[in-house]
């Protein structure tokens, strides 16, 4: 087979890679794109992999420069970190982050995503992405940050900035470093001088890590700034792809409608079906056999979630989307000690989204998507809702 380069794939195969990863999976699911690089196709090698020691989480090394702020930031997010650092750092966060969103924290999620949704009953069109599923990730990370309204604008902006330094949308924009830089040393000043007003402990996650015991400045910055850049695209993607897919499959959006109590299996079912990140990369630390080859140390291992996620060994008529599938071993939050952390909050967000919005698309069609050119943090970076048109009878 050709070699597996999203790089050069159309709009078309972005919005929709399925019949691409279908290919792959069936004649070559574990593929060798060039000497020392891999995909992995199938479920069964998917989850293998990710839960494995023998592969490695390390920060990835398309980032410029040896000492800089988005390279001293990024070597404390989690999600690049190996044990035993990860078991330490990940232990503090669950026993912090996790009860804040179980408890205090989906009252505020409807709050604001009711408050964004205020007046669009009276409007035209809108875009779902700009209007609604981007700004409502920021603003909750903002409220359990205890970041002020009136820095929210500031705040959303190093977000955007912050997600440039993804390598496939680095690769388009020469400035995208520039910016990732810029972000990351601004919120990293922002979030130290946080930490030490935090003498005096508030009800916010800065305040819980500030006091808890184990954890450094640079480990408490760099948990605030990952959180905002994973946690924002993560939840807009997820939110956003899951009203194309409500509204590409009518029967299950009005079954939806009519029986409510299915929107936390919906949602399973929907990050399943066509989950916000599609792709996670690993490094293999010794000689291993992975579906019959062998993965030398040192090769990159990239692991195709939509794949995974769509493979009939694992799921029954994988391509159909049902709201009682039953089933929550998907691999669309990852598997193993990688699990994302911010999973329940990327549930909660959609699943308290998603009813409120029934009621726009009851009569709105979609007139215009454009997806992001980014096959890691995959959904639309627009999506134009449409009030629509009701034609009457001719006579």
């Amino acid at each position: 087979m050709m070699p597996f380069s999203p790089q050069g794939w159309s709009a078309e195969d972005v919005a929709n890679p399925y019949p691409i990863y279908r290919r792959y999976r069936s004649e070559d699911p574990v593929h060798q794109a060039a000497p020392g690089t891999w995909y992995v196709f199938g479920y069964e090698h998917v989850a293998e992999t990710l839960s494995s020691r023998d592969f490695s989480r390390n920060m990835p090394p398309h980032l410029p420069g040896r000492d800089n702020a988005l390279r001293r930031s990024v070597e404390n997010w989690l999600v690049f970190l190996d044990p035993p650092r990860h078991t330490r750092l990940r232990r503090l966060l669950a026993a912090t982050f996790s009860p804040m969103v179980a408890t205090s924290l989906r009252p505020r999620v409807a709050e604001i995503a009711h408050d964004l949704l205020r007046g669009f009953t009276d409007r035209h069109a809108v875009d779902l992405v700009k209007d609604f599923a981007a700004p409502l990730p920021v603003l909750v990370i903002s409220e359990l940050l205890g970041v002020p309204a009136s820095l929210h604008d500031w705040f959303r902006e190093r977000a955007e900035w912050l997600q440039q330094a993804s390598s496939a949308r680095a690769a388009r924009n020469e400035d995208a470093f520039t910016k990732a830089e810029a972000a990351a040393r601004e919120l990293t000043e922002y979030f130290r001088e946080e930490v030490r007003r935090r003498w005096k402990p508030r009800s916010d996650l800065v305040s819980l890590l500030a006091h808890a015991e184990g954890l450094t400045t640079d480990e408490i910055t760099g948990t605030c700034v990952h959180l905002l850049t994973a946690g924002h695209e993560t939840a807009t993607n997820l939110i956003g792809k899951s009203v194309l897919a409500l509204l590409a499959h009518p029967k299950v959006l009005e079954r939806l409608r009519a029986e409510p109590r299915l929107v936390p299996a919906a949602v399973e079912e929907l990050i399943r079906y066509d989950p916000p990140v599609q792709m996670v990369t690993r490094w293999a630390t010794q000689v291993r056999q992975l579906g019959g080859w062998e993965i030398r140390s040192g090769d990159k291992v990239t692991l195709v979630l939509g794949s995974a996620n769509r493979d009939p060994r694992q799921f029954a008529e994988p391509d159909e989307l049902r709201l009682d599938r039953g089933t929550t071993r998907h691999c669309g939050f990852g598997l193993g000690i990688h699990y994302c952390l911010g999973a329940a909050l990327a549930r909660a967000e959609a699943e308290i989204a998603l009813p409120m919005l029934l009621d726009l698309l009851s009569n709105r069609t979609v007139t215009d998507v454009r997806y992001g050119h980014d096959m890691v943090f995959h959904g639309p970076v627009r999506l134009m809702l449409t009030v629509r048109i009701r034609r009457g009878r001719a006579g």
